[in-house]
């Protein structure tokens, strides 16, 4: 008889405890996302208390539907690989400005407006893949790796000005959490010492919850169960002048998805075809996109966060994630669930966070480690890229006196890296300049004809 094919280990199903915690690890740490962000939109447009608990269930509902489609891949739709979604940072600002500009129903409309344009703009970007090779990934994931750091180490210090701010308690807890991760990384062997975020993270919590710095009275206050509402805000309004910032970014979003589908593809070990599995991955966010849109959430799209977690743990099965995504789904609906993981302290969350992410900036120096940097090429891509990407990291407010449409590009390091990298890549290794060789040939015949 002959033998079967060995099984991938991205495409291995683990005992259910381990997928269980595994996947329980992926979900504490991405947690913080979904309800910073729903908070950052109910501060600043003042929703009521009712409507922001509604927003939390349906953002973790939307983020786990989207974790099983890119963790399962069926019809077309999500890359087989071990991702997670989760809000994108960006676009909730954008869905903030928008609806301060004009009102909810519009925002939401710009959300499933989006969506729709994912799908037409796809066929474009997928024949533009060529011109992202390893430099211009490697280059955006270092990016995603300072970018994350940078927010996550915001949440730990505090909004400058606020009584919290450089809190030695916050500061305190997040260093002991990620101390306590490596402890647990250098001590446990096999299946434990690969949970060292999670036993790092749940060590941090005890530690707040035994300085008093972790209020459990929240948790219990409340309904049991949490149904989320379809068009909270009313019927949306499709507005297109007022999507365009969403729109614009969705092209971002696009080269992001690719960076984070070759990364992860990379870290599994999983060959895969980047034009095929890149535009699955795309198409997942943007299904997800216009579903969020349907329950009143911003863009819900593909993440870096889990990527440090997979490198971190060696633990490459994309079933993991799909566990994820069902524990998800599972707190939308249990809403003391939610509350719980409310209330972790962000300084613990922040402590997680940053070595994960910095994990994600060590695995970007692995890939790069394949590239030429002595060619002038690869050199120049990653100096310019990195010039422009850090830079509105590094200084705040540098576009300030810009127009409002160009900060939209100009502020996102993220995005000004990724553009810078695509072009100067273009230009080294796409443009011709052949042009100018028989201009320089007619100089040279007219001045010896002259003398």
């Amino acid at each position: 008889m002959p033998s079967s094919p060995p099984i991938h280990p991205v495409d291995e199903r683990l005992p259910l405890t381990q997928l269980f915690l595994f996947g329980l690890q992926h979900v504490l740490v991405m947690a913080a996302s979904p309800i910073t962000s729903v908070f950052l939109v109910a501060r600043a447009l003042g929703l009521s208390g009712a409507l922001t608990v509604n927003l939390i269930s349906a953002t973790f509902l939307v983020c786990g539907l989207g974790t099983l489609v890119q963790s399962c891949g069926r019809m077309r739709f999500g890359a087989r690989l071990p991702l997670v979604m989760v809000p994108g940072g960006a676009p909730v600002v954008l869905f903030v400005m928008i609806a301060q500009q004009t009102d909810l129903q519009t925002a939401a409309g710009a959300v499933l407006l989006t969506g729709v344009c994912y799908f037409l703009l796809l066929p474009i970007f997928t024949r533009c893949l060529r011109f992202f090779p390893r430099i211009v990934i490697g280059t955006m994931l270092i990016l995603v790796a300072a970018n994350l750091i940078k927010i996550y180490g915001a949440v730990i210090v505090g909004r400058p000005g606020s009584a919290e701010f450089g809190s030695p308690l916050n500061i305190g807890l997040a260093l002991a959490t990620i101390a306590f991760t490596v402890a647990f990384a250098k001590l446990c062997k096999g299946a434990i010492g690969q949970l060292a975020v999670l036993l790092g993270l749940l060590a941090g919590t005890m530690l707040a919850a035994a300085l008093g710095a972790m209020k459990l009275g929240d948790v219990f206050i409340g309904g049991i169960f949490a149904t989320p509402t379809l068009l909270p805000f009313g019927i949306p309004h499709i507005d297109v002048v007022a999507a365009l910032p969403l729109i614009i970014f969705s092209i971002i979003s696009m080269a992001e998805a690719t960076s984070q589908t070759i990364a992860i593809a990379e870290v599994v070990g999983k060959e895969i075809d980047p034009g095929v599995t890149v535009a699955r991955t795309i198409r997942g966010d943007a299904l997800m996109s216009i579903i969020g849109g349907l329950f009143g959430t911003s863009l819900i799209i593909t993440s870096s966060e889990n990527i440090g977690i997979v490198q971190a743990t060696g633990v490459r099965s994309r079933f993991v994630t799909a566990t994820a995504g069902v524990l998800l789904v599972a707190i939308a609906a249990c809403a003391p669930l939610a509350r719980l993981a409310n209330a972790i302290p962000a300084a613990v969350v922040g402590g997680t966070a940053l070595i994960v992410f910095s994990i994600i900036g060590v695995m970007c120096i692995n890939l790069l480690r394949e590239v030429d940097l002595r060619s002038r090429a690869n050199m120049y891509t990653l100096a310019c890229a990195l010039t422009m990407g850090f830079l509105p990291i590094v200084v705040p407010g540098l576009y300030a006196r810009f127009p409002a449409q160009l900060q939209i590009v100009l502020n996102n390091g993220l995005a000004m890296g990724a553009l810078t990298a695509v072009l100067v890549n273009i230009v080294f290794n796409h443009l011709s300049l052949r042009w100018l060789r028989p201009h320089a040939g007619r100089h040279l015949e007219s001045g010896a004809a002259h003398k």
